[in-house]
């Protein structure tokens, strides 16, 4: 792909999430479209983002459980990036217009207090430079069509990364802990849907401890001279399947002593 084919992608992405109307696979429309090409028609699509007034908060780790790898058939993780209109209060309702196909998934969020970068920075450092952990939901959508109608065939790897990892939102529960104070990998959710349990889960389905998400996007985002600023709300991933959100659900992840968070949609 050119420069010319990466702004085109993040401007018709761009166009379909205002617009609610999803576009056709990317990996169809170039079939030699590498991992390197969906990153940059992601960094395209925020920096149109920035330039309308948004800025960053943070970072997004997706695709962390073997499940979800399994189905993508890919072995690594992707990441995205959170942007300011993202971020919701615990116990929102997000309003009936707003995404176009949402999903959910419980995470265990890092709220950073330093600067973190480099592809060598060990687990002590990231452990180091946490403020926080908290109980969190991650709000996905799909600008593409998650499959193409004419020829079945479903969405993949660069699909997701260019459309900024499947993106939308995060809602943090208001409880935070140090990130000694909870082995991360025992930490779980119950999640219901309509009062319903839909999914459960351990953060140790999270590349075995969530910490080694954030030394996975450490070492991706190194690649490109890039890293975690004091401030930054890091997704690490999620340890459930998506859970489909249609208009009128409501959501209740329970952690435990870990906390709670609630989402509504309208």
């Amino acid at each position: 792909m050119t420069p010319r084919d990466y702004r085109a992608a993040a401007l018709a992405l761009l166009d379909a999430e205002a617009t609610r109307r999803q576009i056709g696979l990317l990996s169809l429309a170039h079939p030699g479209m590498t991992l390197d090409d969906a990153y940059a028609v992601q960094a395209d699509l925020v920096a149109l983002k920035v330039a309308a007034g948004r800025h960053r908060v943070g970072w997004k780790i997706g695709l962390t459980s073997r499940a979800m790898q399994e189905a993508l058939q890919i072995d690594t993780p992707d990441s995205g990036v959170l942007l300011d209109d993202m971020v919701f209060q615990d116990g929102a309702t997000i309003p009936k217009n707003r995404f176009i196909q949402p999903r959910v998934e419980a995470e265990i969020a890092f709220l950073m207090a330093h600067d973190l970068s480099g592809a060598s920075i060990t687990r002590d450092e990231v452990i180091a430079a946490t403020a926080h952990v908290a109980p969190s939901l991650e709000i996905l959508d799909t600008r593409i069509l998650r499959s193409d109608p004419a020829t079945g065939k479903a969405r993949i790897i660069t699909d997701t990364v260019s459309d900024n990892a499947a993106n939308a939102g995060v809602v943090l529960g208001t409880q935070r802990h140090t990130l000694d104070s909870h082995d991360l990998r025992r930490v779980g959710a119950i999640v219901k849907r309509d009062g319903v349990v839909e999914e459960t889960g351990l953060g140790a389905g999270v590349l075995d401890d969530p910490v080694t998400g954030i030394l996975w996007l450490l070492q991706r985002l190194a690649r490109y001279g890039q890293g975690l600023s004091a401030g930054d709300i890091v997704l690490s991933g999620s340890f459930i399947r998506p859970i489909e959100a249609p208009p009128g659900s409501r959501f209740h992840a329970d952690f435990g002593p870990f906390g709670q968070v609630a989402l509504n949609f309208e």
